[in-house]
This record gives structure tokens, sequence and C-alpha cells, in this order.
């Protein structure tokens, strides 16, 4: 029923929103009150007793014969504007009178006489079937006392039921009351949801119903699809009434569809309109879609007027088309490309070969009798120089370490093992530093083949050297000649 008071809403049918409601002396401007009964159906009725009324209150009201039982909705000044509204007559005619509140034993008998309806609804088809009317009873509705039934029915001609009330009074005891409404109408009696997720406006507010045409359709460019134009009444939605003016408006500053533009190529008729955008699309076949343009209302009115004057342009489109915006900000970094981490791989750096010889040499002739390796020679040999050219790349990278001038070749293990974490890359440096290794061992080999025997306290494994000190060399300091031990 909704709530008491001043309430601005209220979980009805047809509800009123009483935007009046907290202005003062609102409510006492008028004695009448709306009362509202089952489904859509109210009525507007004098307080002439000034019972202290509010929204939401149960009352007895004057009916004919007897009385019924509805619920205030409206109070105030607000129930003039309704009545105004919905031409409710007011002079020449006696109102109706409120009651009452309504009592326990009027509310007993409501819920007797409104659980009949259902019942009552289904046995006065049957009735009707009967006796061969072409009519549909979508509702019943019993009056609050119980002497009185309103049958609602649908019929798309006239139908005597004479006959049929004769009989409906004999089988129910009541007063029988025929009243004819549509389909929109049984609709709102009945409520429903609608396909744009609201409640449905015949039961919402709509309350005066006015034909639909499919003309409206038309002019707003939608699909003449019947199960989408159809509401659940299976008549055109009202919906579609609502913004045909504002349609037709626009369709003023537009050029009209009978209009065929020509052109030095072919002729184009009208095929579409975009209200919204101001677009219209022609095409070259009057019956189908072919070769369609979509062009400004303003180019249509500019080729209008060509024809007039007897020119034909040589397309439809303008000469000059509308250059695409131009963005500001440009990707420098290449941050919005998807394949900017694809074939990106480091260089690695490569020694000359000519650099590491004569550095080898150089150290080669310089003495190295009682040298004691430190902890960050361990691995350096102190075997003096035959061995120049490739052979000597590695000492010469370990004694450049002693020197400033390079890495060790444990930095270098190191670094390649460092590297085998740092994912493909780095076990590819790996891979070519322990290839190097075994490059040099071969070239060490064949050079100590080439210039002198191996000294036998001096072993090689993998690029290894062994520390173990060795004997002292002769008088002659000269690289080139053979060395023999004392």
């Amino acid at each position: 029923m909704g709530s008491k008071g001043c309430s601005k809403r209220q979980n009805n049918k047809l509800n009123t929103y009483d935007w009046l409601c907290d202005v003062p002396d609102a409510e006492n401007a008028t004695d009448y009150v709306e009362v509202q009964f089952k489904n859509t159906r109210k009525g507007y009725y004098l307080n002439n007793s000034k019972f202290p009324l509010e929204k939401g209150d149960v009352v007895a009201v004057e009916a004919s014969p007897g009385h019924d039982i509805g619920t205030v909705t409206l109070t105030g000044k607000l129930v003039l504007l309704q009545m105004k509204k919905t031409n409710a007559r007011t002079e020449g005619v006696e109102p109706k009178k409120v009651y009452r509140k309504a009592r326990q034993t009027d509310l007993d008998k409501y819920e007797e006489a409104k659980a009949k309806e259902h019942a009552t609804m289904i046995k006065s088809r049957q009735i009707a079937a009967d006796l061969g009317l072409n009519m549909k009873i979508g509702d019943v509705e019993y009056q609050g006392d119980g002497n009185k039934a309103i049958f609602y029915y649908i019929a798309d001609d006239r139908v005597d039921f004479r006959q049929l009330i004769k009989v409906l009074a004999e089988a129910f005891r009541v007063r029988i009351e025929m009243k004819q409404i549509g389909a929109r109408q049984e609709a709102g009696r009945i409520g429903g949801i609608g396909p744009c997720g609201r409640e449905l406006c015949c039961s919402s507010w709509v309350t005066s119903f006015v034909s639909v045409a499919t003309g409206a359709a038309r002019y707003q460019d939608i699909s003449m699809n019947p199960q989408k134009l159809a509401g659940q009444c299976a008549k055109l939605k009202c919906c579609i009434n609502y913004e045909v003016d504002t349609y037709v408006e626009a369709q003023k500053r537009l050029p009209s569809r009978e209009v065929v533009l020509e052109t030095k190529d072919n002729n184009y008729y009208h095929f579409k309109t975009d209200v919204f955008k101001r677009e219209i699309t022609y095409s070259t076949d009057k019956a189908f879609a072919a070769n369609l343009v979509t062009i400004s209302a303003d180019r249509a009115f500019d080729v209008i007027n060509m024809n007039k004057k007897g020119s034909k342009p040589v397309t439809l489109e303008a000469d000059t088309k509308p250059q695409p915006p131009r963005r500001d900000a440009q990707d420098i970094l290449g941050q919005d490309s998807l394949t900017r981490f694809d074939g990106v791989k480091k260089k690695k750096k490569k020694r000359s070969g000519g650099d590491s010889n004569r550095e080898g040499g150089d150290h080669a002739n310089q003495p190295n009798a009682g040298h004691r390796p430190d902890r960050g020679d361990r691995n350096v040999s102190p075997e003096p120089g035959n061995r120049t050219g490739n052979g000597g790349e590695n000492r010469n990278h370990n004694e450049n370490r002693n020197r400033g001038e390079g890495r060790s070749k444990g930095e270098n293990r190191n670094n390649a093992e460092g590297r085998r974490g740092e994912g493909r890359e780095g076990r590819m440096n790996a891979d070519r530093t322990n290839n190097d290794n075994r490059n040099n061992q071969r070239n060490n080999s064949h050079n100590e083949h080439r210039n002198g025997p191996k000294k036998p306290n001096h072993q090689h494994d993998r690029g290894t050297q062994d520390n173990r000190p060795h004997a002292q060399q002769s008088g002659n300091s000269d690289s080139n000649q053979p060395r023999t031990e004392e």
C-alpha cells in the first residue's frame, strides 16, 4: 500500500509523485482525496466529515449500491491538479463521500469477496464461450461489501451481452456491471516490465491512450519488425509517439527524400538518413542498396542547387575530403608497439688479436724469476713466455689484470657463470666464452709443439694452469732461446 504521511512515492500502479507534500498549508487546500482500488481504478471523494486522512489509510467510501474499500493515495492541493488532468466532473454532480476509516469487519468482508475473483473470472469465460460471444473477459473486481462485481472484457466489435448478464447474475447472486476496455488498458491492469527494463508506462503513469501509427516509426527510421514494434498488449508501443515530434522538426532541416541527385556518372536515390549526425546515404539503384555513398546534409543541398542551375558535379562526394584529426602526442619510445621486445640482442665486443699478441710478447720479455704469485694471480702461470700469437691470449688477459689493463680469466669465468641466470642471452654468452677457452687451449698446445717442449710440471685443463713453481732460468733472458733445466 505504500508508506503513510508525506511520502513522495508509493508502490502502487499509476503512482503520482507528490511534489507538494512538504509545502505548508498544501494538505489543507481541499477536502477532496484520491482513493485507489484494485489495479488502476481510481476515484475522487469528498471528505466532508473532516477525517484526518493520510496517504496509505484504508477507507470506506460511497458506492452504488453499498460501500467500497480503497486506499488513500493523494491528499491536499495536488488532488485538484489530478482532477483537472483526468477531467473529473465536479460541477452539477453531487460528489461521492468518504464514510469512515475501514474497520476490521469491513476488511474481513473485503478479503472474503476478493478471494472469489479468480474463480469467478474462469467460470464467466466458460459461460461466454457457451453463449458464442466473441469477447474475452480479462478481469473481475468485487466491490468491498461483496454486493457488486465488475467484469472487464475486450472485444473487437459490438457485443450483445444482455443474455450474458442474466446468466452471470443467476450464477453468482451479485449485481453485474460490464465494462469494456482496450488491449493497452488490460496490459496496464496486469502490469509487467517492458523491453527497456522499466515498469510498463500504461501501469505506472499513462492514463489516456492515444492511437499509434506506423508512420511515427518511419519518421524515426525504426526497423519495421512487428516483434520489436509491438508491446505486451500486442499493439504498437506507446513510447513510439514520445519523440516523433522531435524527429519531424529535425526532418525539416534535411533535404526531401524524393529528390534525386544527379552527377555526371549516375543518379543517386535516397537510401537512409542519420538524423543525429545529419548524414544521408544515397544509392544508385532505387530498389536496393548499390554503390552506397554517404554525404552530409550541407553537401546534399549544394548538389541540389547545382542540379537546379543545370550543372552536375563529377562525384557526389565533396572535392576535398576532410582530413583525419592529427595526433599531437607521438609514440616516441615505442610503448604502444606489441613487438617492441622482439629481436633485441646485445652485440658482444670482440678484442683485436694484434693487441693481445703484442701485449703477450712484451710481457714475455720480462724476467719472472723469484716472483711469488699473490691471491689474485693463482690462475696465472709463472712460466716465462715462449708462447706468442693466439696461444698467449689467456695468459695475456691474466697478466693485464695485474697491470690494470684487462680482466683475468677467472673474472671472465665468474661473469660467464653469473650471466647464465639472465635468460637466453646470458647462456649464449657463457657458451661463447667456453668455446673461446677451448680454442685457446688448442692454440697453446700447437705453439708449444712448434716453439719448444712443454715443461712437465705445467698442466692445462680447460684454460686453467697449475700454480706449482718452476725451475729458475738460465742467465740468458731472451724468450726466443730454448730453455734447459739445471
